[in-house]
């Protein structure tokens, strides 16, 4: 077993998640938050949790549900919880302010060797980091919800992260199974969510024109793009469709410009088109909390059976 203390500030569903990971990958993990309440019903979920996927087969990682929980350990004090720590993850919500206080704090009492890393879906490095005495330490490592059965991981660094900050990351990352990129500059929105902005911009826009239905437009998705994504990137599928990407430009250059020059501008997302998809998707998944948990937990179920093909399909 690894001996290296990794450490998630704060214990809501994405802390929860990364502890989940990484103590699969053997690594002891301390969850910090300021309330214990909060550790102690993180803690019952860790357990609950990995007890129903060691039941089902979908646990990750060689060790034992019980062996992994052993690696998990829960801390109110900031200080002690760092003690040891090798990387920190924050985990905190989406806030700024919050985030760099927090920072800010760990940036007091950590060493030189610590790395540490924010969570953020959507928060620029150099909006985190800058100012901080170890800021050559400081990268955003952004997980996919839920992280334990889409194992991508971008790594963003600051401009002024060390290299040898990125990569270990990136090496870190990759041992505990996850499936890490690195960007070589921060950009707004990071690389999946552009690419999820675009796809979801022209959903709109065709919905709005009623062009296709709401139903319909995320079957496209579903059964069709969505398919092909799973396995394989846009780029990949463009070199597949023709006798490689040079052969793809030449034939289908012309009628993808075509296309994209009828492209609407960027949707509102208000108004009449916002009634109009809620009320599809209503229909289909009543806004109440108890049909919505269920719908989610159908979601992670195929996550799951999904993240468990493609594994069987690299080892064959």
């Amino acid at each position: 077993l690894m001996a290296d203390f990794f450490f998630f500030l704060f214990s809501g569903l994405i802390g929860r998640s990364w502890a989940m990971v990484f103590a699969a990958g053997g690594f002891k993990v301390k969850l910090h938050d300021i309330e214990q309440q909060q550790l102690t019903s993180a803690q019952e979920n860790i357990r609950k949790q990995m007890k129903e996927l060691e039941k089902s087969g979908f646990l990750k990682g060689a060790l034992s549900a019980e062996q992994q929980l052993a690696l998990i350990s829960v801390c109110t004090d900031l200080k002690a919880a760092v003690e040891g720590a090798t990387f920190i993850q924050e985990c905190t919500p989406e806030n700024l302010e919050v985030k760099k206080k927090i920072f800010g704090q760990l940036d007091l009492i950590v060493g030189d060797n610590v790395i540490l890393s924010s969570s953020t879906s959507c928060l620029l490095p150099s909006k985190l980091f800058t100012g901080l005495k170890h800021v050559k330490q400081c990268i955003v490592s952004h997980p996919v919800n839920p992280p334990y059965f889409v194992p991508l991981v971008e790594i963003v660094p600051h401009p002024e992260t060390d290299p040898s900050t990125t990569e270990r990351t990136y090496a870190l990352m990759k041992k505990i199974g996850q499936s890490p990129v690195k960007l070589n500059r921060e950009v707004e929105g990071f690389v999946l969510n552009r690419l999820q902005y675009a796809v979801i911009s022209e959903a709109w826009r065709l919905v709005g024109e009623g062009v296709v239905s709401p139903t319909d437009l995320d079957l496209v998705v579903s059964d069709g793009l969505g398919m092909r994504y799973a396995f394989i990137g846009p780029l990949e599928t463009m070199h597949l469709n023709a006798e490689g990407i040079s052969d793809y430009c030449e034939r289908y250059a012309e009628g993808m410009r075509l296309v994209l020059n009828t492209f609407g501008s960027v949707p509102e997302f208000s108004g009449e088109t916002v009634q109009k998809v809620n009320q599809a998707l209503s229909e289909k998944i009543p806004v109440v909390p108890k049909v919505l948990d269920a719908r989610r937990k159908w979601r992670d179920e195929c996550l799951t059976g999904l993240a468990k093909l493609k594994a069987q399909m690299k080892s064959d």
